[in-house]
């Protein structure tokens, strides 16, 4: 499907050469990659203030919604990542990043604490998507609530519908008071947060067998005792085949006593109705080491969303350990056979988010971002990368997540 690509003039830039774009926009969605507040030459603006750059990476986004003929008003979710030691009140970031919405503004948001972000001094990386009729048009939209759990600051909403796309905020296990539900148990978490998702579907007439794609972000190291209960247990309310999927473990999150937040999204016809869907395991692809409901690959009308690709082998053992080279070679090939399997290349990717386990600084990110980027064609899609600790898999050094528009299925 034919692409807009933005790269507003002055606009910040990674100090490498690489083929990707600010934003893109195909179809009725646009998408803008992680945005931060660099210099046009790579270097950190205002290195360690939080507010700062906060402020300047939500200009930078709406300058390129403005190159897409989009504004704010059109911004369905995003996805913000601020570095905390756990002194950083979410709360408060989540009003400065709100403050910085004009208009009719009220998207869903999903906020990640991070301990460290690419560059020394980058505190906030900003991603997200918007949507708007081909021919211009604002596209309808409502919004859904819960009953008061994960209290947000206005204008942000709890959940968005935008035509046939349903955003879901990352719903944490708080009561409208502020108050963590289940304190430090992490199933009790997952079921409470689950329930609240399902409260927001119910409001658009959806199910979780409407969800296309869903993440979720658990406080936890490397390995399958922090894993399993929690991926157990979400995976329980889908059935099969199911989503895709993507499972981040983080330092921690903005409490001690909250181990899980959990965004999704859903699609819905128009008129109520669901959307048909195709999904994809091919025989070459890798799996968990315990059985999960969840696909490789799925595509419904034009989106194709695709699970987090990493290095394992069939039983969640790391292929390449500690190589992160080889295993974003590894885990780019699996894309590849994934939308080739959907009826589309690398071409038709929009949208790329890459975490990848490494330290901050720029040996981790050109350890994996020339090598990622070399899979697409110039102008390339909006891309962000995070970098972590460890992720959920001993040995396991990258996880890429991507969301594809190609033509819908020929109907038979």
């Amino acid at each position: 499907m034919e692409k807009k690509h933005a790269w507003p003039e002055g606009h910040w830039n990674w100090p490498i050469n690489l083929c990707h774009k600010q934003g893109v926009r195909c179809g009725e969605m646009i998408w803008v990659g992680g945005q931060v507040d660099l210099t046009p030459e790579g270097r950190v603006c205002h290195p360690g203030d939080t507010q700062s750059q906060t402020r300047n990476a939500m200009k930078n986004f709406s300058r390129v919604l403005e190159e897409l003929d989009c504004d704010f008003a059109d911004v369905v979710m995003l996805w913000c990542f601020y570095v905390s030691d756990g002194s950083v009140d979410e709360s408060e970031f989540l009003e400065t990043a709100a403050a910085c919405l004009e208009g009719d503004a009220t998207p869903a948001v999903t906020a990640i604490p991070v301990p460290y972000l690419a560059y020394d001094g980058l505190q906030v990386e900003i991603e997200g998507c918007a949507m708007r009729r081909e021919n211009g048009d604002r596209i309808p939209r409502t919004h859904g609530a819960g009953k008061g759990f994960s209290p947000l600051p206005r204008p942000f909403s709890q959940g968005v519908r935008s035509g046939k796309m349903i955003f879901v905020s990352a719903q944490s296990p708080v009561d409208a008071a502020g108050s963590v539900l289940h304190p430090g148990n992490i199933v009790a978490q997952t079921r409470q947060v689950m329930s609240q998702i399902a409260e927001i579907l119910a409001g658009f007439g959806a199910t979780f067998d409407d969800v296309v794609k869903t993440n979720r972000w658990y406080a936890g190291e490397a390995g399958i005792d922090d894993f399993e209960p929690a991926a157990l247990a979400c995976a329980a309310y889908f059935n099969e085949p199911g989503p895709a999927a993507t499972g981040i473990p983080v330092p921690r999150l903005a409490n001690p006593g909250i181990k899980v937040k959990i965004s999704m999204i859903a699609m819905l016809g128009e008129d109520g109705s669901r959307l048909p869907r195709r999904h994809v395991w091919p025989d070459s692809l890798w799996d968990w080491h315990v059985h999960l409901p969840y696909q490789h690959g799925l595509k419904c009308e034009e989106m194709i969303f695709l699970g987090g690709q990493v290095s394992l082998d069939r039983h969640g053992v790391a292929v390449y350990p500690g190589d992160l080279g080889a295993q974003t070679h590894q885990a780019m090939a699996h894309i590849g056979t994934l939308l080739n399997e959907l009826g589309a290349g690398y071409d038709d990717v929009c949208k790329v988010t890459t975490v990848y386990s490494g330290e901050c600084g720029e040996e981790a990110l050109n350890a994996n971002l020339p090598i990622r980027a070399s899979y697409f064609s110039d102008p390339g899609p909006a891309t962000t990368g995070i970098p972590l600790p460890v992720l959920a898999y001993e040995n396991m050094m990258v996880e890429i997540d991507i969301c594809a528009i190609t033509e819908k299925d020929a109907k038979h």
